[in-house]
């Protein structure tokens, strides 16, 4: 809560920023509303016709007390009487068209900023997404979407027909009694005035509320997610996180009565001007009544339009207001919609067909930093001292085995960077139809290689060729449809197995299908389930165990048929029973197609054609099993340390 009392509400503005309307800006919100432009006239002109109509009732009045009662004219008391019953009907009416070409406007906009931010969104490189949180971006998708929707919807109609209220009412009210009408018009600044001051305040809250909001929904997604819960559950911080959702939740809580008290403050004071212009006017007309110079209809009637003159005043004063606040929102969907794609596909991107395989790492250098990062993280390592000549040939650059590097790259994470270059002066060629395990000590860059080859990020320097193609150079659709990834962790879709299988290849057959599944050693296992094929596997396929939503994860990328393999540990959750099965089904699999595989089993590396050991970013060992065992070097060392036992780590 923010100290000083109720004051402390309005007058402390922390941004200390005042609201800005920036005409570009506007013009990018109207764009928006193009497509629909012959909606938002009709709702324009329904808003028109609406406060004309509403117009009538005080003349109505006015005419029923100054001259049907005192005439005592039954017929015109009639007409008058079904025109008072009718003015509501037809305004009703009109306003139910309004709202139905509102709402079409209003979700219309909605869907367009939500499937352009999603379809922006997902074009983006990975690193995006290892640097944003999930519930940022939701709360984007959610509040901020929402919040810039209202602004055409709500804010630009309020401001027209507060307008044409005001000017048609004005000059009724002129041509009634100008005197009068100026006398009401006099107490319009004291509407006026406050609203700058209020304007600021509620921007700065509005900003902060979003802020909160959003980190808010992080919290919730993080931690009340099924790895998150686990997370929270086996290190017994329950107590911490509901603390620290407490203090977020009370941050929102504060934000909102603030809002709503300057809000409040605010009104209250426009109503106290509008019950002196409203006093002034019947003291005024009083007197000229007394003076026979004015009619009491003509009073009565002065007094129900300067509600319709007040209140669009008040509302068109506190205007600046809302329409600061809808700014907000679209400043913080533009601010993602502005993000460029980090990898995007060239204007003359030729698009690869049916490819051999031949892959080439030429000289690629890559850093998972940014530029000036990496000259940082350069500065900071060229001022260590050099390694003595006992050191030993290379040193676990991230963690240890199974530690948190390794399970943020089993996510499809990137590695938080330890050095400056993740992969350097990196060179191999990978012929069509061969096996190569990548080998090397936790953090050596094995990862990184199966992250540039599909193109989740792009090299710094050098280049990658697929059948001598640069992969900067073809679509990255082509380019995904000709590889298949097995992660280490598997990511399946709260669905059906079924559905899970076929997103790979949504057009195969069942009889596809279920050969996949067969090759995978999981058929069996599939049809035993009540429901078979259409079982839920939960969310991120959490009712399954390890190794079986591995074999699931392989029959999905055996159902993609690729031509270009990525294994990262595809069997490291399985027993020995189930990886034999595994490893007999996807020998027939590598035949005639490029596989790279992370090996962490022996057997996987003595079925490879080639061994390219990885240290540090550099490849510092390359051949067959026994080569590379007679060099007695870092594959060596591995072999006795690590896959020797048929173990193996990241």
């Amino acid at each position: 809560m923010h100290g000083g009392g109720w004051w402390s509400y309005i007058s402390h503005d922390p941004a200390g920023s005042k609201p800005r309307i920036d005409r570009a800006l506007l013009r990018r919100v109207l764009t928006y509303a193009r497509p629909y432009w012959w909606m938002v006239g009709l709702v324009m002109v329904a808003i028109v016709a609406i406060s004309l109509v509403e117009l009538l009732p005080p003349l109505i009045l006015r005419q029923l007390i100054d001259v049907t009662l005192p005439n005592k004219d039954l017929r015109q008391l009639n007409w008058l009487a079904l025109a008072l019953l009718a003015i509501p009907v037809l305004s009703g009416l009109i306003d139910v068209g309004q709202r139905y070409l509102s709402a079409r406007v209003g979700e219309g906009i909605i869907f367009d900023l939500r499937q352009q931010m999603y379809e922006h969104l997902s074009a983006m490189a990975l690193r995006f997404f290892t640097h944003t949180k999930s519930g940022e971006i939701i709360s984007r998708f959610n509040n901020d979407v929402v919040g810039a929707q209202n602004a055409i919807t709500g804010t630009i109609p309020t401001i027209v027909v507060n307008v044409v209220t005001v000017v048609s009412t004005l000059a009724i009210m002129i041509s009634i009694d100008w005197r009068l009408a100026l006398l009401s018009v006099a107490v319009v600044p004291l509407f006026i005035l406050p609203a700058k001051r209020v304007a600021g305040v509620l921007r700065s809250i509005r900003r902060q509320a979003m802020e909160a909001n959003a980190e808010q929904s992080n919290i919730i997604t993080e931690t009340l997610g099924i790895n998150g819960a686990l997370l929270v559950k086996t290190f017994g911080r329950q107590s911490q996180e509901e603390a620290r959702f407490r203090e977020v939740n009370a941050e929102v809580r504060d934000l909102g009565i603030r809002r709503a008290l300057v809000g409040r403050w605010f009104f209250m004071g426009l109503s106290l001007s509008a019950a002196v212009g409203t006093a002034l006017i019947y003291w005024v007309g009083g007197r000229m009544v007394l003076a026979d110079a004015l009619t009491i209809g003509t009073i009565v009637a002065f007094a129900a339009y300067l509600g319709r003159l007040y209140g669009p005043i008040s509302s068109l004063s506190n205007i600046q207001v809302e329409f600061a606040q809808s700014m907000v929102s679209f400043e913080r969907v533009f601010l993602y919609l502005d993000m460029s794609a980090e990898i995007q596909d060239r204007p003359d991107a030729r698009t690869l067909k049916q490819v051999a395989g031949h892959i080439r790492f030429d000289e690629v250098w890559f850093s998972y930093l940014s530029d000036a990062e990496r000259s940082q993280s350069e500065a900071g390592q060229a001022e260590q001292p050099a390694a003595g000549p006992t050191a030993p040939v290379a040193q676990p650059m991230v963690a240890a085995a199974g530690g948190p590097a390794e399970d943020a790259a089993a996510a499809g994470l990137a590695p938080m960077a330890t050095r400056a270059w993740a992969l350097r002066q990196f060179s191999a060629e990978i012929l069509p139809g061969q096996l190569v395990a990548l080998v090397g000590r936790s953090g050596a860059g094995k990862t990184t290689v199966t992250y540039l080859l599909p193109r989740l990020y792009d090299v710094n320097r050098g280049a990658i060729t697929l059948d001598g193609h640069d992969l900067r150079a073809v679509t990255q659709q082509s380019l995904a449809e000709q590889i298949g990834i097995v992660m280490q962790e598997t990511y399946l879709f709260h669905d059906t197995i079924r559905k899970n299988l076929l997103y790979a290849r949504p057009q195969a057959s069942e009889a596809e299908m279920i050969a996949a599944a067969q090759a995978a050693s999981i058929h069996d296992f599939i049809v035993k389930l009540p429901a078979g094929y259409d079982t839920v596997v939960g969310e991120r396929g959490y009712r399954l165990s390890g190794g079986e939503k591995q074999r699931l994860a392989i029959a999905r990328v055996i159902l993609k048929d690729p031509r270009v393999l990525i294994l990262d540990e595809a069997t490291a959750h399985l027993d020995s029973e189930n990886e034999a099965l595994i490893q007999a089904a996807l020998e027939p699999l590598f035949r005639g197609r490029t596989s790279v595989v992370i090996a962490h089993r022996l057997s996987t590396i003595l079925a490879a054609d080639a061994i390219l050991v990885l240290d540090e970013g550099r490849l510092v060992e390359s051949g067959s099993h026994e080569e590379l065992l007679a060099l007695g070097g870092l594959y060596a060392h591995l072999y006795e340390t690590q896959f020797r036992s048929g173990g193996g780590d990241g």
